[in-house]
């Protein structure tokens, strides 16, 4: 496996980003530049994108038809302009976000969707406040909104097996599915047994080379979230679904000569994270109609199964890229209180005689 610094896909992702947050902050009231420039080496891109994109759609309701700021041009808005907002205003906009109307169609947010735009004000106000640039901080006056669990959602081991095997027999596919399935089904079955295998997120499956496999050492390098680089192990089935992946990868067709992808589309382009969406929706189809199961709960899936061989949340949370354990103990809650059910007589205080 070649040894590299970077791949081309990170590469790409990382000029993207740039350009559609400069897109962003050419929308945004001028003196908005500051705030993103103290979040240059702490956020990552995608999180500076979330950000602009909610405090975007908080400035096209505030100078919006009885807004606050009403008829004021967006770029124009100043930081004195900010002292008329009140935490009401903030209010306001939170109830409208739930469900409002826009060029025709009818945009909804759910609740966590309602506290990241929250989130996203108050670390926007709060920067300007802790400036010195406003005299108060009117997020601080409205109450977080209170998020309800949602049922944690991945696949059972039967069902992963099903699933596996319809992708390998295009058993249970439409007749319109049927007619691509030979050709790609031994890339589609390397990708997903890759997933499950692995636990790897989409983005890095996505953005594998081939110099990327190791077979040697039985690993793959993949580009984590923020850019940092890290080896991820696979096992034997992994191993033998892109072994014969690879066989028919050194004659696949590609629109740009050495193409270095190891997921090749239809159209001889590396594959997309769209395009692997796609792929998990119609074969996860064939499994259950109950469960929406998408690449994440892929993740979640081989998360589990690794937790409830290993006990280990810190080895899961290290084999998933999670910079934080309380993240994957989060996930993972209620696997840690079955191990603690199931240890409940493991303990004896007595023997018996």
């Amino acid at each position: 496996m070649a040894e590299t610094t970077g791949s081309t896909y990170s590469r790409e992702e990382e000029i993207k980003n740039a350009f559609k947050l400069n897109q962003l902050l050419d929308a945004l009231p001028r003196f908005t530049v500051d705030y993103f420039n103290s979040l240059e080496f702490t956020k990552q891109p995608r999180t500076k994108i979330a950000y602009a994109k909610d405090i975007k759609v908080f400035f096209e309701y505030i100078t919006g038809d009885g807004g606050t700021l009403s008829g004021t041009p967006i770029r124009e808005i100043s930081i004195d302009d900010f002292d008329k907002i009140t935490g009401d205003d903030i209010s306001d906009y939170l109830r409208h976000c739930k469900a409002y109307k826009k060029n025709g169609t009818i945009k909804t947010n759910g609740e966590r969707a309602i506290k990241r735009k929250l989130c996203s004000l108050r670390v926007f106000f709060g920067y300007y406040y802790r400036k010195g640039k406003i005299t108060s901080d009117p997020s601080v006056m409205v109450d977080m909104p209170q998020i309800h669990d949602k049922a944690i959602i991945r696949m059972e081991p039967n069902e992963v097996a099903e699933f596996l095997d319809n992708v390998e027999s295009g058993n249970k596919l439409t007749k319109a599915q049927l007619r691509f399935h030979n050709k790609l089904k031994v890339r589609d079955l390397a990708l997903l047994t890759l997933m499950l295998g692995t636990g790897i997120r989409v983005s890095e499956c996505v953005g594998l080379d081939i110099n990327d496999v190791d077979f040697d050492n039985a690993r793959i390098r993949v580009i984590r979230k923020g850019g940092s680089e890290s080896f991820v192990y696979f096992g034997d089935e992994v191993e033998d679904a892109l072994k014969e992946y690879m066989i028919e990868r050194k004659h696949i067709k590609t629109l740009e000569q050495n193409e270095p992808a190891l997921f090749i589309s239809s159209q001889g382009k590396r594959l997309g994270v769209r395009s692997v969406e796609k792929l998990v929706k119609k074969y996860a189809s064939t499994v259950t109609s109950v469960k929406h199961i998408t690449p994440h709960k892929l993740r979640s899936t081989y998360g589990t199964n690794l937790y409830q061989e290993s006990h280990d949340i810190y080895l899961v949370a290290d084999v998933l890229g999670h910079k934080d354990v309380n993240t994957t103990r989060r996930h993972y809650a209620d696997q840690a209180e079955e191990n603690k059910r199931r240890a409940r007589n493991i303990v004896r205080l007595r023997t018996d005689e």
